[in-house]
């Protein structure tokens, strides 16, 4: 795809074909960050597709120069208006709850550790694992606090985003050997403390991507 800066109705296009291919890793991002009380009245879906109308409205500012990769720019107008609903539905509480993170021009909700230990641990079928389940994924929700939100944060981007080191890098605002090395640090980081709980996560969850 063209990176240059999108001005004309063809652009206009290209841009709704990258939001169309990347609305999955897009959902996956909101879903992440979307807070649990607020799920029942705002889904990742009506996030997306508010965010659209935003992304229109911000087209000619695009500019692969300054802004990055398409999909970073997309994630970075996307994370500002969950940070909206946010403040919508929670009003002041939502700064302190998310503890957002900064972006290059803006701000937007973390993963939370719910979000991610409910992803990072094996999907059980049986109804007696019911409460198997939901005690690892508690127990792990307290490994991944106990991590720093920076780590977190590339572990989300890169596993259950699916996001390059260079869009890494370029959310990060580093260079994209210095995301890879952040990722795989991060990585050990939760490998280490996983491995100090015994059968925290089954064999199919460290599968996932």
């Amino acid at each position: 795809m063209n990176e240059e800066k999108r001005t004309s109705g063809a652009d206009a296009d290209a841009v709704a074909a990258a939001f169309e291919k990347n609305r999955p890793r897009l959902k996956r991002m909101v879903e992440l960050r979307l807070d649990r009380r607020i799920q029942k009245r705002v889904s990742s879906s009506d996030v997306l597709q508010d965010s659209y109308v935003e992304l229109a409205d911000m087209l000619g500012d695009y500019d692969a120069s300054t802004d990055g990769p398409m999909y970073v720019w997309m994630r970075r107008i996307i994370g500002m208006q969950l940070t909206k609903v946010h403040e919508e539905h929670l009003g002041r509480e939502s700064r302190d709850v998310t503890r957002e993170i900064s972006l290059q021009r803006g701000r937007m909700p973390q993963a939370t550790s719910f979000a991610l230990a409910s992803r990072l641990i094996g999907k059980f079928t049986e109804a007696e694992q019911q409460f198997q389940r939901a005690e690892r994924q508690v127990r792990l929700q307290e490994v991944l606090n106990g991590m720093a939100i920076e780590d977190r944060e590339i572990i989300a981007m890169r596993n259950f985003e699916q996001m390059s080191n260079a869009e890494v890098a370029a959310v990060l605002q580093i260079r994209e050997a210095e995301a890879g090395i952040r990722y795989l640090k991060a990585l050990r980081k939760l490998q280490r403390e996983v491995k100090q709980t015994p059968d925290l996560l089954d064999s199919s969850a460290g599968d996932q991507q």
